[in-house]
């Protein structure tokens, strides 16, 4: 004798349910405690009737000792009801084994459908959430960008999870407001999904296509390679400097430029004669940070972090 449990995910569609589901929906009583569950549909275009009532605990404690039925749990998965069937269970003198099976679970990623939904109502319905645009949305994608920076930084990768949710935030209220232009400029989630994996895919040969190489300096020539043939089909320029963002940060923006002229070949007199000014040093202090493996903007920013130690340390011994 026994209480069967199933249990299904909001994230999966309703009718995609496992065997072992279906063999228990189909062989025994069933009830459930909700007229709305969308699972009730399919169960009855399959012939299978569901009893919908209150749940009631020792009720079904005690119908489960006696014989078997099953419980079609709600998709938040009706945990304070599991808890008071468990304290009646636990107070009769014969209980009933209680088993639980998923009809279905989640996948990996499935919870961004969540995100995808709370996005959606927070644009219908919070007067802050509806008033904004990717113009005033800027300023905390870049604030956002550097939290993560800054939690890699100091390795605390408990803060980084809940800084990369605060980024992937804006990833999506990115997509959600490009939803709303419609067909002729917009798109959603997962266009932009769409695109990286097709990305991905196309400059790993190496991952996808068979493609032998020798290491990691290999792969990073064929992703250059592949960019630039992706460049010419588009029509455009194939430059060294190409989609290189000119209004990141000045010490950053030259790592990256000497980065891309270094792979292009770029002959290293050209930044030899600049003008001799502070900007010049500076660049020159870049280069060389580069040439001995070094990221400048992490060396400057370590820096930085022991003068904020050593200023809170006198501040305290002032």
């Amino acid at each position: 004798m026994a209480l069967v449990v199933v249990t299904t995910s909001p994230r999966v569609a309703p009718g995609l349910l496992t065997g072992q589901a279906w063999a228990a929906l189909r062989s025994e009583r069933v009830l459930t405690g909700s007229a709305g569950h969308p699972v009730l549909p399919y169960l009855e275009e399959a012939g299978i009737h569901v009893d919908v009532g209150t749940p009631d605990p020792a009720a079904l404690a005690a119908e489960g000792s006696t014989g078997t039925v099953v419980w079609l749990a709600a998709q938040d998965g009706d945990e304070d009801l599991m808890r008071a069937i468990g304290h009646a269970a636990i107070a009769m003198a014969d209980p009933p084994v209680i088993e639980v099976i998923p009809g279905s679970y989640d996948l990996p990623g499935a919870r961004l459908l969540d995100l995808v939904q709370v996005m959606d109502r927070l644009r219908r319905e919070c007067p802050w959430d509806r008033k904004q645009t990717h113009e005033s949305l800027v300023p905390y994608l870049v604030e956002e960008a550097y939290e993560v920076l800054e939690t890699i930084d100091q390795g605390d990768f408990t803060a980084l999870r809940e800084e990369l949710g605060d980024l992937l935030l804006q990833v999506m209220f990115h997509s959600r407001l490009a939803q709303e232009r419609g067909q002729e400029s917009g798109f959603d989630i997962d266009d932009v999904a769409t695109g990286i994996v097709e990305k991905l895919v196309r400059r790993h040969p190496h991952v996808f296509a068979g493609t032998t190489v020798s290491g990691a300096g290999e792969v990073s020539d064929n992703w250059e390679t592949i960019k630039s043939a992706e460049r010419a089909a588009k029509g455009e320029t194939d430059s060294a400097l190409s989609g290189v963002p000119m209004g990141q940060p000045a010490l950053s923006l030259a790592a990256q430029m000497l980065r891309r002229a270094g792979r292009a070949g770029v002959p290293a007199s050209l930044a030899g004669d600049l003008p001799d000014t502070v900007g010049a040093r500076l660049f020159e202090l870049v280069r060389l940070a580069q040439d001995e493996g070094l990221d400048p903007e992490a060396e400057l920013r370590a820096v930085t972090r022991e003068y904020r130690r050593r200023i809170e340390e006198w501040e305290i011994e002032s």
